[in-house]
Formats: C-alpha cells, structure tokens, sequence
C-alpha cells in the first residue's frame, strides 16, 4: 500500500547507498587495523628472534674465550715432573681446585724419586760417621767408656808409617832403608826394684827415663824417688843416655813452679850427662781419688806449662808424658805446642794423631838387667845430638 505522496521507484535510494559504503569502509578499516596487527607482530618476532641469536653468539664467544685461557693455564696435576715430591700412601693431596683428595699409591717416577732420597741420605749418614769420616779418633777413658774426639787440623799431625817398625827380641825399633833411625829406651822408678843396666845396654837398649820424684796425690807432699840417685849413677856409669820424669800433683801454678825447681836442683850435679828430656807426668789416680781431679781442663793445662817453662829456663829440654785420653782431653795441646809429647799406649799400632817424639808401647816387656816388667819406649829422634 502506497502512502500519499510517495513514488513508486524501481531501484534502491540514496540512503541504502549510504549504509552499503559505510559498511564497506568499516569492513575495510576492520581488515586495515588486522593487518597492521599482523604487521606489529612479526616485526616484533623478528626484534626477538635478533636478540636471542646475538645473546648465543656472545655466550659462544664468552665459552670459546674461557676454553681458550683453559688451555693455556696448565694445572699442577697436568705438570709430568710434579711426582718428583712424592706423597706417602693414603696422604691426602690438594688438587687445583682446591679439593683433597687421597692418593692411595705413588708412581714409579714418585718411588724413584723416593729411593734417590734415602740412598742420599745414608750417604749422608756414613759421611757423617765419626769411625769412618777420618775427622775423628776414638778415646777409651779409664772408666771404660768411649768418645770420638774431632782431630786438630791446626795441630802438627805424626806422620810415621808403621809398616816399618819391627820388634827385634822383644825391642821396637824403627827402619827405614834398611837402617835403624830409632832409639830404645825404658823409663825406671823404685817400683822397677833392682836394675842392671849394663845387662840392660847389652840387650839394647840406648837410652833411660828416671823417675826423679813426686808429689803425693793426697798430701801433697814432695819426696825424691827413692832409688833415684842409685838409678841416675847407675845408668851414667853404663854408659847409657839419661833423662828424667816427674809425677806431679799440683793444683796451682804456683806448685808447678815449685816442683820444677825441686827437679833442676836435684839434677845439678848430674846436668852434663842429661841429654834427654825432662818429662812432666800427671796422671788421674785410679781407685781412689787424687788432688788434680777437681782441677779444669784450663787449669791442668796452665799447671803443665808453668812446670815445662820453669825446666826450660833452667835449660832443660821439656816434654808433656800421657796417654791418649789425657793429651786429648785432659790439657789443652793448642797451648801447648811448642812441647814434644811422650804417648804411653799399649798397643801394636798407637792411633793418636798429634806428632809426638817418644812412644811407651808396653808396661809388661821382659828385659834383661831387669827382674820382673819392664816399660818398654821407643824414640824416634837423637835428643843426644839435637
């Protein structure tokens, strides 16, 4: 039904055109406004997947650098010579990194290196050996015990070789070049009781050491031996070569000195015919106690030159008489040097070190002119002729 003023028209009007347009365009600026959705959203993807590729190219060359100073930092462990300390079975050792860890057995080099060490310390240890360093020469003490005394290198060492000794009835004597350059001698005192020195210089024997006297180890006393004079004439009228020893106790310089002149006025009528030493003879009293005992070492040494000195002045020739136990560790023979020595050891083969001119080798010899043990010397210089 067609309202009044209407007309009848066969097409759409205006308005219906309107609405088509406006849809389209909404339509449009729909799929606009997707499409540049779409478009924000891949650029976005793009922005990260460059981001994530640049991070792993950093990372890889953060890794390659650290594999790189890996390879050039060398670790202990990878160092082949580090065995060269080697460490004990089941002792815990320290890594690079600072872990311990146990090493439960060495390696051949470590054991090597091990057995290098202990072949270099017994090395050490027989080096170091006082029997056997020739820097060292063993005292037996009177009591027993021993002591390797270090030798002097600044004293007068003996240089005698004693593959030239050879004992003729019973007498030392010392050969070289087939001929006799040593002196026989034997040293007397009232102990030795009656002697025949004719008899005795028959036998062989070149020269006497007489007892003049002493001094009591207890009281102090000084006394002339008792068979002094009979033995001075005696050996003077056989024709043998005379000196004379002196046991002393002194305690102070100033008995020493007192002694020493005991000795030269007791030998002044003698004084022509002594061609040997004067000997000075202290000695530790066994069994019983003595006066010197309480004496240092400094003192019995200032004691022993104050007696040599004084004989020496009165134109005596001295000499120091002792063991090796006294002579080593009894006095003091770098203050004593410019004395000659007589050593008393009983043996085949003395072995002390110091230069010495006389040498009583035996307390218990058989000889004739004597009755009973005889001590027996040997002398390696002509006091006679010097």
């Amino acid at each position: 039904m067609k309202l009044p003023g209407e007309e009848e028209s066969g097409g759409m009007g205006f308005p219906v055109v309107y609405m088509v347009i406006g849809v389209a365009a909404f339509v449009l600026l729909i799929l606009f406004a997707v499409f540049k959705s779409n478009n924000s959203k891949s650029g976005g993807s793009e922005y990260l997947r460059t981001m994530q590729e640049q991070q792993e190219a950093e990372a890889a060359a953060a890794e390659a650098e650290q594999a790189e100073e890996s390879e050039v930092k060398l670790r202990a462990e990878d160092l082949d010579f580090w065995d060269m300390y080697p460490v004990e079975e089941g002792e815990a050792s320290e890594t690079a990194s600072g872990v311990q860890e146990e090493t439960p057995e060495k390696s051949g080099y470590a054991e090597k290196a091990e057995l290098d060490r202990q072949e270099q310390q017994q090395k050490e240890e027989e080096t170091n050996d006082p029997s056997t360093d020739g820097k060292h020469t063993l005292v037996t003490g009177t009591d027993g015990t021993e002591e390797w005394v270090l030798i002097n290198p600044y004293l007068t060492q003996n240089t005698y070789d004693f593959t030239k000794i050879e004992e003729k009835a019973g007498l030392k004597r010392y050969m070289e070049n087939g001929k006799d350059t040593s002196y026989v001698g034997v040293d007397v005192s009232k102990h030795t009781g009656e002697i025949n020195f004719t008899g005795m210089k028959a036998a062989g024997v070149d020269y006497v050491m007489i007892r003049l006297g002493s001094r009591g180890y207890s009281t102090g006393q000084i006394s002339l031996d008792e068979n002094f004079t009979e033995n001075i004439e005696g050996a003077i009228a056989a024709g043998l070569e005379v000196g004379v020893y002196f046991y002393s106790q002194a305690i102070t310089q100033e008995e020493a000195v007192q002694e020493a002149n005991f000795v030269v006025q007791n030998l002044e009528p003698y004084r022509a015919n002594i061609t040997y030493p004067v000997a000075f003879d202290m000695e530790l009293v066994s069994n019983t106690t003595s006066r010197v005992e309480s004496l240092s070492r400094e003192d019995k040494t200032s004691v022993t030159t104050a007696f040599l000195e004084g004989v020496e002045a009165a134109g005596y020739v001295p000499m120091i008489y002792g063991d090796k136990e006294w002579l080593l560790k009894e006095i003091d023979l770098t203050k004593l040097q410019d004395f000659d020595v007589w050593l008393a050891q009983e043996t085949d083969i003395p072995d002390y070190p110091y230069q010495y001119t006389m040498w009583q080798y035996s307390t218990s010899g058989v000889l004739n002119g004597i009755d009973g043990n005889a001590d027996l010397n040997i002398c390696f210089v002509s006091y006679s002729e010097r």
